[in-house]
């Protein structure tokens, strides 16, 4: 019988873009991936100074529990001296922002270039 892919990698992707760490999170952000995606979203998150960018572009479904991890890695983002900004451009998934308010602490962007122009604005790079 064939091994899937590792549960985090089947929720999210991590790679590197223009000096910022990119949180790709894909499929559906459920309770069960939620689960599955915080012990590397810690880890990740724990670095201090990190610039990260959480790129949703690629999430089907998005509930409570994904905004619950947003919250929390922006949070420990924070709390280390770091940046986080965010990629959405799906209605139903900025309307969850909305709704429960995380537009006011993060604002989604609709392309991971926007989001980095945003970043490099604010940091005063050039």
């Amino acid at each position: 019988m064939g091994q899937g892919p590792a549960p985090s990698d089947r929720h999210l992707r991590v790679h590197e873009y223009r000096g910022h760490t990119v949180l790709e999170f894909r499929g559906e952000i459920d309770i069960a991936a939620a689960a599955e995606v915080q012990p590397a979203l810690d880890r990740i998150t724990d670095r201090p100074g990190l610039r990260a960018v959480i790129d949703l572009r690629r999430v089907e479904f998005f509930d409570c529990s994904g905004v619950r991890l947003i919250h929390r890695a922006r949070g420990r983002v924070l709390e280390r001296g770091g940046r986080l900004h965010l990629v959405c451009a799906h209605p139903l998934t900025l309307r969850v922002f909305r709704v429960t308010g995380l537009t006011r602490l993060l604002t989604p962007e609709p392309t991971l270039d926007a989001a980095l122009t945003r970043s490099e604005a604010a940091s005063g790079l050039p």
